[in-house]
């Protein structure tokens, strides 16, 4: 318990630190990016009422204020009214954030459920048919861009095979195809790091010893190697799964899935800028909040972390 204040302390310091950094790269990058009055009045509005909705905004302030006020309306929750639709930012991108969690936890579980037992296998059965097979197939999903994948399955299996619908999100049907899509990434690389690390852990010297004791090879692989080979295998799949929730823009976009993802590409493409702001500094909090719980986990499984 003593050293594991000072490891919580260090971890909570260095993911306020990052979410500070998101939020003033955010500032900055939407200050960037152009004035956002134009859209709201018409062409011909007169200078006088552009300067009167500047005002409103809050955007005829000198930029270290308009930093500040950002900051601390970030900090209870408002981002701005959204100007697509005429509410206010938080609660349109908390409206789609449902559908991003259900497709990451879904392409997470799937991910996890194929690659950690793949991963076992191919490292107990190192150089055989089923280790350069799956290895095979994980080298691909690794390469194949996320895109592509989506596209291709959509055309083989929704349009050729006729099994699943190709897009929008009305049942478990709908989400198959974009869960496969985005785990594909995730399940290619935990599969890989499994092996690895299995394959670290069976050369031990106490892997031999517990072989010579007699011990049944399941009862070798499940009780010491998976055991001692967890803690990169649980540090690969927190931040597959950050990634996960973060990276889903694309399949969001290719099955026109209702998410954050989509909803910041179409924001994007609307100037809404508030909407932006809202859904990266929520899917950088998400995805700190997971990789500090990683880092907590982490130290429970390896002392020597909360020693270090």
């Amino acid at each position: 318990m003593r050293g594991l204040l000072p490891f919580l302390g260090h971890r909570v310091f260095r993911a306020l630190i990052a979410l500070w950094l998101v939020s003033t790269v955010v500032f900055v990058v939407m200050r960037l990016s152009g004035d956002p009055v134009p859209l709201l009045l018409p062409p011909d509005a007169p200078r006088s009422e552009i300067f009167r909705v500047r005002a409103e905004l809050g955007l005829d302030r000198p930029l270290p204020v308009q930093y500040a006020v950002f900051l601390g309306n970030a900090l209870r929750g408002d981002f701005g009214r959204s100007i697509h639709f005429r509410q206010p930012a938080a609660r349109v991108v908390v409206e789609y954030l449902p559908a991003t969690l259900e497709l990451g936890l879904a392409a997470f579980a799937l991910a996890l459920v194929v690659a950690v037992p793949i991963g076992m296998l191919s490292a107990v059965r190192r150089n055989s048919l089923l280790d350069h097979a799956s290895m095979g197939l994980a080298l691909v999903g690794q390469s194949a861009p996320t895109f592509f994948l989506g596209i291709l399955f959509i055309l083989v299996v929704s349009l050729q095979l006729g099994l699943l619908p190709t897009s929008g999100r009305d049942g478990w049907r709908n989400l198959i195809l974009p869960a496969l899509t985005l785990g594909a990434f995730a399940m290619a690389s935990i599969a890989r790091l499994t092996r690895s690390a299995m394959l670290e852990v069976l050369r031990a010297d106490y892997i031999r010893t517990a072989r010579a004791k007699g011990l049944s090879e399941a009862l070798v692989v499940a009780k010491h190697t998976l055991k001692n080979a967890a803690v990169p295998i649980v540090t690969i799949t927190g931040l597959q799964f950050g990634s996960l929730l973060g990276g889903a823009v694309v399949t969001e976009t290719v099955f026109s899935w209702p998410g954050i993802g989509r909803l910041a590409i179409q924001s994007i493409y609307n100037r809404d800028y508030p909407v932006v702001q809202c859904t990266v500094f929520l899917s950088a909090v998400l995805f700190i909040a997971i990789n500090f719980a990683i880092d907590l986990l982490y130290g429970v499984l390896d002392p020597r972390v909360r020693a270090g």
